[in-house]
């Protein structure tokens, strides 16, 4: 479990075969879950100020990870510790779909995203719910036919990836978990 509030951006040393070798200040133990551009992965190894971790075929193929090469900025959130405030929402870790940035436009002092989600996914996104984007918790601002706006601060910016989207990048998205179990629970 995740809070979707970034604690630090790590840098892609190597990626090969599925080992991906992140460079972190991240004090994370062998089993430790983090949260890489939204995707829950286990650390296998710890070594020297770098992070190893193991993506499998599944995970290659359905999120942007597959994208990734050496010096590639990366997003970091460790697990929720009991006790943690939980200051973003209820983030898991499982990677819902891949959008596509449509736009990046200045808006003020931060910067306006449209990104397209595949049809299964926008379902979940609404209008001033919540979304993961490369594993940050963000309020989306607005929703089309194709996909959603949200609108970014100047700390998010700093302290995430997100300041280097541009249009056609591939991202990882995560909605909110309370709109799935409602549709389930709903009567068809």
């Amino acid at each position: 479990m995740f809070t979707g509030l970034i604690r630090e951006v790590g840098r892609v040393v190597s990626f090969d075969d599925g080992r991906l070798t992140i460079e972190s200040a991240q004090q994370a133990a062998r089993g430790d879950s983090i949260a890489i551009d939204g995707v829950c992965l286990t650390v296998v190894a710890n070594e020297r100020g770098t992070l190893v971790f193991e993506a499998v075929p599944e995970t290659l193929a359905r999120t942007s990870l597959r994208t990734l090469e050496p010096g590639s900025r990366v997003n970091l959130e460790p697990a929720l510790r009991v006790g943690e405030p939980l200051g973003g929402h209820y983030v898991q870790g499982h990677v819902d779909g891949v959008g596509i940035v449509r736009s990046v436009e200045p808006e003020g002092e931060g910067k306006r995203i449209w990104t397209d989600a595949p049809p299964e996914l926008l379902r979940y996104i609404v209008q001033k719910g919540s979304i993961a984007l490369q594993g940050t918790s963000l309020t989306v601002a607005a929703v089309d036919e194709q996909g959603f706006a949200v609108a970014l601060i100047p700390h998010t910016l700093q302290e995430t990836t997100l300041d280097g989207l541009a249009v056609g990048d591939r991202v990882n998205l995560e909605a909110d978990v309370l709109a799935k179990y409602v549709e389930k629970l709903l009567p068809r």
